[in-house]
């Protein structure tokens, strides 16, 4: 174990939050969508807001790129992985490769973008007689230079089907890695830097009750590098250090670290993974290891648009009356455990 001060840095969380390779980006969505109207989108005013490019939080919530249901119209990606963790509202996506879901209450969507991927992120808002809160985290997992063309691939994760651990006033969410007490992890998509032995890859959600205690184990393998983020609550005692407002947290990785919560629920966020280590070439949505693949990517998306959008429009929705469904590329479907 090491004998290094636990928490090697800590920074403010602002709206997006620092990161450590392999992870490239990290934001908390969490919007107060008020009733939805009968294009399941706000029945507010959108006055004052800039349409199209709303990040303004007015009122407790954006329109994001939408301009009649919030979120993300069509837009590609290619070089890494979106890992989308829904926890209240709902997200409808949909993609160049036919692939379409509706999920949320728990569910993670792992898209590996690969060679190249066109997808849209829709938050329809389908109660009319009460508010549609929507948090979710999008996390952007990078992919080795030996993996950044590989095709993409499209997974579902149910809530109900993600292992968890509860035990003394904790919840411990494991979307990917493995933690003693908790079921068997999930197989990540299979090109993954996740899905590699040796790569080390956890994301894990804490919850924490007043005064519950929960010890972060030390990582598996040697170099990894560790994230929380503790994003909710008063204060944290992380390895005997109070910390008394919301911050990334690098911790020492090769330490197991005790958490202990003070008198108000808490959650956190945790990332942590061995580094690619290898160089880093990003703009807007690609991610590559040279400017010179960055230029390729933008010909390439401009010369295909990565298969084309077989959708009637840019920001499609699945209607007010479908729930939770994935329709994999081929259109077989599947839906959440009963």
């Amino acid at each position: 174990m090491s004998n290094t001060h636990p928490i090697l840095s800590a920074q403010a969380l602002g709206f997006q939050w620092p990161t450590l390779d392999p992870f490239l980006f990290c934001v908390h969505h969490n919007d107060h969508y008020p009733p939805g109207n009968a294009q399941l989108g706000p029945a507010a005013s959108l006055a004052g807001r800039q349409i199209g490019q709303d990040f303004s939080q007015k009122d407790g919530w954006s329109m994001y790129h939408g301009e009649q249901v919030p979120g993300f119209p069509a837009h590609p990606h290619r070089g890494f992985e979106t890992v989308t963790i829904a926890r209240r509202g709902l997200i409808d996506h949909s993609d160049s490769l036919g692939a379409a879901a509706r999920f949320g209450e728990g569910d993670v969507q792992w898209l590996t973008a690969g060679r190249g991927i066109v997808h849209s992120e829709m938050f329809p808002l389908l109660q009319a007689d009460q508010p549609n809160p929507c948090e979710l985290f999008q996390i952007w997992l990078n992919l080795p230079a030996a993996r950044k063309m590989a095709a993409p691939h499209f997974t579902m994760f149910w809530g109900q089907d993600i292992p968890a651990l509860q035990a003394g006033g904790v919840e411990v969410s494991v979307v990917a890695g493995a933690l003693n007490g908790a079921p068997a992890p999930l197989a990540p998509p299979p090109e993954s830097w996740a899905a590699q032995p040796d790569a080390d890859v956890a994301i894990w959600t804490l919850k924490l009750a007043p005064g519950a205690r929960f010890t972060l184990p030390a990582a598996q393998g040697q170099g990894t590098r560790r994230m929380l983020y503790f994003f909710a609550g008063t204060a944290l005692r992380v390895g005997g250090h109070l910390v008394d407002r919301h911050a990334a947290l690098e911790l020492d990785a090769a330490a197991a670290v005790e958490l202990v919560n003070g008198d108000t629920a808490a959650e956190c966020l945790m990332l942590q993974g061995r580094p690619i280590a290898e160089p880093v070439a990003q703009y807007g949505p690609f991610v590559m290891n040279t400017q010179a693949e960055i230029h390729q990517a933008f010909s390439d998306y401009q010369r295909t648009r990565f298969g084309g959008w077989p959708w009637q429009n840019e920001a499609p929705h699945h209607g007010p009356d479908r729930g939770r469904f994935a329709r994999h590329p081929g259109g077989a479907e599947d839906l959440p455990p009963t």
